[in-house]
């Protein structure tokens, strides 16, 4: 994140000289904080030694923070203690025990969903040729094409495009090119034939893959390519020895499908008492507030899916 945005900055907490803690952050020049890489990163925090225990309010003091904000905090965060947040599942697919015990799980958890998906990758293989999956794809150009699939989707459901953001291009590309080692992005794609249909890029370490965007050719939608996709990354991941594929929180039914079981991560602030912390959290609780309401209630959040797509088909002129 530091070689893509110039905001980023690392904390150290010493004790008798010997660092006990790291509070990675992006800030303003106003002194207001947010996790490092807000919006895209699934497990936000400080890293800190076993027992640590420190006071959040001097700890953002010495950092010259007046508020600090976060999405995905991970539990058990010294940050977190007496601390009011709004507490969500973030779910996950556990691939530890290996690829035959998921699958079993998931036909029983998932039996229609996993019936289903099975038969489309069957009629993929048929109308398009034998399927293909790369687990660590090193091919700039098929990043450059999920990139541009996952633009056009933003735009055509009614979101925000991540990829208009400068330093999310940044992050993607550079992260793309570290070089081989245990924590890097990890571009796994999906062929039919000699085409690809589908791919995804995340975040990996030798344990864990943050599932960031997965995406795929639309004209090939009929056979669902993502949801063959996110089978072929459980069976890689298992594979590759990884134990988990973290979805991130956010309200889909594919993550329900898919997943084994949730993590807990908090959403709010820690705040200093400022007057730049009380004007941001004045301008950022009411969305907040209102997006979760909508994204907690299927009667909610059903309409206002829908108005977004409707928007979207304006936006993209269809």
């Amino acid at each position: 994140m530091g070689a893509c945005r110039r905001d980023v900055r690392i904390a150290v907490v010493r004790e008798d000289g010997v660092p006990a803690a790291f509070f990675p952050h992006q800030r303003t020049a106003a002194g207001v904080g947010r996790a490092v890489g807000l919006g895209l990163s699934d497990c936000q925090g400080l890293v800190h030694r076993p027992g640590f225990t420190g006071d959040a309010t001097e700890l953002l003091r010495g950092s010259g923070l007046a508020l600090w904000e976060f999405d995905h905090l991970a539990a058990d965060q010294p940050l977190l203690a007496g601390r009011a947040v709004t507490r969500f599942g973030s779910p996950v697919m556990d691939v530890a025990g290996g690829w035959d015990d998921y699958l079993a799980g998931l036909r029983e958890r998932s039996p229609k969903f996993t019936r289903t998906t099975l038969a489309k990758e069957r009629r993929l293989t048929r109308d398009y040729g034998p399927l293909r999956y790369v687990h660590d794809e090193r091919d700039p150009e098929v990043l450059r094409r999920l990139m541009a699939w996952k633009s056009a989707q933003y735009r055509r459901t009614g979101r925000g495009d991540r990829f208009a953001k400068p330093w999310v291009t940044r992050l993607v590309e550079h992260l793309f090119h570290t070089a081989p080692g245990p924590v890097r992005g990890l571009l796994s794609v999906l062929y039919a034939g000699q085409r690809p249909v589908a791919a995804h890029f995340g975040l990996r370490s030798a344990a864990v893959l943050a599932c960031w965007f997965p995406a795929y050719d639309p004209a090939y939608a009929k056979y669902s390519p993502g949801l063959v996709l996110h089978l072929a990354m459980a069976r890689g991941a298992a594979q590759d020895g990884m134990a988990l594929l973290d979805l991130g929180r956010g309200r889909k039914e594919y993550k329900d499908s898919l997943k084994t079981r949730e993590l807990t991560v908090s959403e709010g602030w820690v705040t200093r008492r400022h007057p730049v912390a009380l004007g941001h959290r004045m301008r950022r609780a009411p969305a907040r507030a209102l997006r979760n309401t909508v994204q907690g209630r299927p009667e909610l959040f059903g309409p206002a899916d829908a108005l977004l797509k409707r928007v979207g088909r304006l936006r993209t002129g269809g």
